[in-house]
């Protein structure tokens, strides 16, 4: 490794990793400590180590050419989905989910890994393709790439860790030069997915009333008859944009598609869900509904921010991490500690950490000298920001609890040890802004 190497190296970028990674140590001891003031777990111990081993790995990643990867995608892509299928058939079970490898205490979870191979084998097709392919078919390939391993998570079934490969498939998509109109479609079904899944919940189980226009939102045979119908209003207008090649007949087709999809995803959500990730989204919508089952976490995280005021209580002073009053608090729930310890200044501090990775990783997305190297910086600002947003966001009841990490911070080894590959893989690509080859 030579000097000019170091030089090179995105300090930014790795100065707000590692300051994260240190916070997150620093909290998960918090939330280790009794009420009595004696430490009950070793939680941090296990931390410290897979946090300086994530920064060694960094850095070795760094000093590869990350344009080495490009012919190997496709193995390690492969290699991933297998560990996830034989997760889903052997794995061990933690928090209702099949997603865990290991021997005895030692174990891995596989789901992380995989949105980062699936991120470089979605870089390298899409890069492949890019003189090849229209965007349509790019479009569907896309999709195929990563609603596999999306797939084999939602299997085990972990929820939140499968929704984080939509972003990263529509901020690479997008970037790519796919159609904005492919997009905004996956958009459209996701959204649409949503309003048809939560409307039937909150009819039932906060509205206390029927309303039959919602009520039919889960009757199997009035799904199934819209759906017919609406796959031959499809059927006509595709005949229709071919005969007459008339632009409304193609619109009339796209929208009908999105209700179509749309439909047919909320009614398989609710025969596939599990009944605690049902009421998941149902406290989201009202804590209160089961304010000492289902809604505890988000009323006590709530609670604990809330408490912490501007400046917070003091390290180790918080009351809802030492009585142990939220559960998961050193995983899901560590940014609900850092508040009630920190504060108000203590949040925006880790808010402006996570802003300079994004805004990092935009830098390096302009600076890279090929569209490998951009569309790899592309799906790792996706997976970062979606993770801070939707985890943040669930500790404050803005989004739904869905068991996603916050990187860098949250405990656990394979979070820990994906997220700092993602960095090494990013420095990679920063430090050869200027090599063409």
């Amino acid at each position: 490794m030579k000097l000019r190497d170091f030089l090179e190296i995105d300090y930014s970028l790795l100065f707000a990793a590692t300051v994260l990674a240190a916070f997150g140590i620093l909290f998960i001891y918090s939330s280790g400590v009794s009420s009595e003031g004696v430490v009950v777990s070793t939680e941090y111990f296990r931390q410290i180590i897979w946090a300086a081993g994530g920064f060694v790995l960094a850095l070795v990643l760094a000093m590869v050419n990350y344009r080495k990867f490009y012919n190997l995608t496709l193995y390690l892509y492969l290699g991933v989905l297998a560990l996830l299928a034989y997760t889903c058939l052997f794995g061990y079970t933690v928090n209702g989910a099949r997603a865990w490898l290991g021997v005895g205490s030692f174990g891995i979870q596989p789901s992380e890994f995989a949105k980062i191979t699936t991120i470089l084998f979605l870089a390298w097709f899409l890069d492949s393709s890019r003189k090849t392919m229209n965007s349509f078919a790019r479009f569907i390939l896309s999709c195929l790439i990563v609603f596999i391993p999306m797939g084999l998570v939602l299997i085990q079934p972990d929820f939140g860790t499968s929704l984080v490969f939509i972003p990263i498939l529509l901020v690479m998509g997008f970037i790519a030069g796919i159609s904005a109109r492919y997009i905004l479609f996956l958009i459209a079904v996701i959204g649409l997915t949503v309003i048809l899944l939560g409307l039937p919940l909150w009819q039932s189980y906060i509205l206390g009333n029927t309303i039959p226009s919602l009520a039919i939102l889960s009757n199997t045979r009035f799904i199934t008859g819209t759906v017919l119908v609406l796959g031959l209003i499809t059927a006509i207008s595709v005949f229709g944009f071919l005969r007459y090649k008339k632009r409304y007949f193609y619109w009339i087709a796209y929208a009908a598609a999105v209700v179509i999809f749309s439909l047919g995803t909320s009614w398989l959500a609710q025969k596939v869900l599990k009944d605690y990730q049902i009421m998941r989204l149902i406290v989201f919508l009202d804590p209160n509904v089961d304010p000492r089952g289902a809604g505890w976490n988000i009323i006590q995280s709530i609670t604990a921010i809330g408490s912490g005021g501007l400046w917070g209580r003091g390290y180790l002073q918080g009351t809802q991490s030492h009585y142990q009053f939220l559960p998961q608090q050193s995983t899901d729930f560590i940014f609900s500690i850092f508040s009630e310890e920190w504060g108000f200044m203590g949040g925006l501090l880790v808010f402006g950490l996570f802003l300079v990775i994004c805004l990092r990783l935009v830098k390096i997305m302009k600076s890279a000298v090929d569209p490998f190297g951009v569309y790899i910086a592309a799906g790792l600002a996706a997976m970062y920001i979606f993770h801070f947003l939707v985890n943040v966001g669930m500790t404050m009841g803005i989004m739904p609890i869905t068991g996603i990490p916050l990187l860098f911070m949250s405990y656990g080894g394979s979070a820990m040890l994906s997220a700092m590959i993602g960095v090494g893989l990013a420095l990679s690509v920063f430090m050869r802004r200027h090599q063409h080859s």
